[in-house]
């Protein structure tokens, strides 16, 4: 489950980097517009925490952009702006959530893992095949498949941005904590399992390789 936080103010942006950390997710933290639109352009998010007023511009200017390349990432903005009509135009502009600053960061991480359960990280069904990211668990007509591990959440992160190509290197940034520490070929032998495990027994083909692109999530292709 990867992060990322668009906040300018250094000892707020510190708290959640660490905080996030401890409940076990992955973060990257930028702090201007010009940072962030970089970062989305490289790297699929689960989550996007938003400060609105940035150093080069408004942080919820970039929601339609967030939303354009993937509606399922979830997107909670967090402001000073204590009024009602600033919260009602985030909605409308395609928040998911709005924060008053200063908030108490149990709440946030309530809040962040309440729109992750109803969000991205609920059961995803597709035709005769779902798969449950909390009990990392697969069935396919009503018949459970052993798949654990980084392969699981290959085959999970593909499943959640079923409409992209995703590159190799933006399966490293989202799934492995540390992925400047791995090889890209940790991918090839995941995609290996999924085909191994699953898709040939079952008879069915749920991912593909676009070439010199990386991969995409077909399924219900050979269904």
């Amino acid at each position: 489950m990867r992060i990322l936080i668009i906040e300018d103010e250094p000892t707020l942006k510190k708290t959640l980097l660490e905080g996030l950390k401890e409940y076990g997710y992955q973060s990257d933290e930028v702090d201007t517009l010009k940072d962030a639109e970089y970062y989305l352009d490289i790297r699929n998010y689960d989550l996007i925490l938003m400060d609105w007023m940035l150093p080069d511009g408004n942080g919820i200017d970039l929601i339609a952009q967030i939303k354009h390349k993937s509606s399922k990432t979830i997107v909670v903005v967090l402001s000073a702006r204590d009024d009602n009509s600033s919260e009602v135009e985030a909605f409308k502009r395609g928040a998911d959530d709005y924060i008053r600053k200063p908030f108490d960061f149990e709440v946030l991480i309530a809040r962040i893992e309440a729109r992750l359960r109803f969000g991205g990280s609920n059961i995803i069904a597709i035709s005769n095949l779902e798969i449950n990211p909390e009990e990392e668990k697969i069935t396919y007509k009503d018949k459970e498949i052993e798949l654990k591990g980084k392969p699981f959440e290959v085959l999970t992160h593909l499943a959640r941005h079923r409409d992209q190509i995703v590159s190799k290197e933006q399966l490293l940034d989202a799934i492995w904590e540390e992925p400047e520490l791995v090889t890209p070929n940790v991918i090839e032998v995941a995609i290996n399992q999924i085909r191994q495990k699953m898709d040939k027994p079952l008879g069915i083909t749920t991912i593909e390789t676009v070439r010199r692109r990386g991969y995409r999530f077909c399924f219900p292709k050979g269904d």
